[in-house]
């Protein structure tokens, strides 16, 4: 990528945020400009050095990542949040996209998904974790979180809805062309389309996408 991101991190585990900047701070194109124990303590760095990307984790001591993004977001309008989460953390994934984070991840993912996920919403595009469940995913389509309001309308043909529906049953490019009698290369062709129309960047995007414009239902993807 041609330019920095600037980052901050807060998160009150010192090991888990230890482990974070250490290999954040060997990326080339991420400058980490600082990090933080608490909300409180997130937002007085926010607002000293503007990074670029927050990521943040979402239950903390004196002030929580929800309330800390709403503040931030409502502050500094163009700053962009990533939501640190446990697994079992549904509920406030879902509160954190409301109060405007970007995306979200699990506290396990990959360093390889943890740099895409800061490049994608440094770039402007939503996030969702690969690891996203069909619960969450019905929660988020239900919540009032929508990043498509201000999109132009998408239109799919009748075989790439077809594909998606299939992309959310969570089969992959190979059995979906022996269901429907295309070569997997095709498969991939229609998915690499389906993503870029949906401006998504994995199949959790799809899901998410799908549910929100009512291309699929919860009851397909459970």
């Amino acid at each position: 990528m041609k330019h920095d991101i600037r980052l901050a991190v807060a998160d009150d585990h010192e090991i888990y945020l230890d482990g974070l900047a250490l290999m954040l701070s060997r990326q080339n194109h991420i400058q980490l400009v600082g990090r933080a124990a608490d909300g409180r303590e997130l937002v007085e760095l926010v607002h000293r050095e503007k990074p670029d990307v927050v990521m943040t984790d979402i239950k903390m001591p004196k002030m929580d990542g929800i309330a800390a993004t709403r503040q931030l977001v409502q502050e500094m309008p163009g700053i962009r949040v990533i939501a640190l989460s446990m697994f079992d953390e549904e509920g406030l994934i879902v509160e954190m996209l409301e109060a405007g984070a970007k995306g979200y991840l699990l506290k396990n993912a990959d360093k390889q998904e943890i740099l895409e996920a800061i490049e994608s919403v440094f770039e402007d595009h939503t996030y969702y974790c690969k690891s996203t469940s069909a619960k969450l995913a019905g929660m988020i389509a239900r919540s009032k979180f929508n990043p498509y309001r201000q999109k132009d309308a998408v239109t799919f043909t009748e075989r790439e809805q077809e594909i998606i529906k299939l992309i959310c049953q969570q089969l992959t490019a190979q059995q979906i062309g022996d269901r429907i009698f295309l070569s997997k290369r095709t498969v991939e062709g229609y998915r690499t389309r389906i993503l870029e129309k949906m401006d998504v960047r994995n199949t959790a995007g799809v899901v998410m996408y799908a549910l929100k414009h009512n291309l699929v239902r919860e009851e397909d993807i459970a």
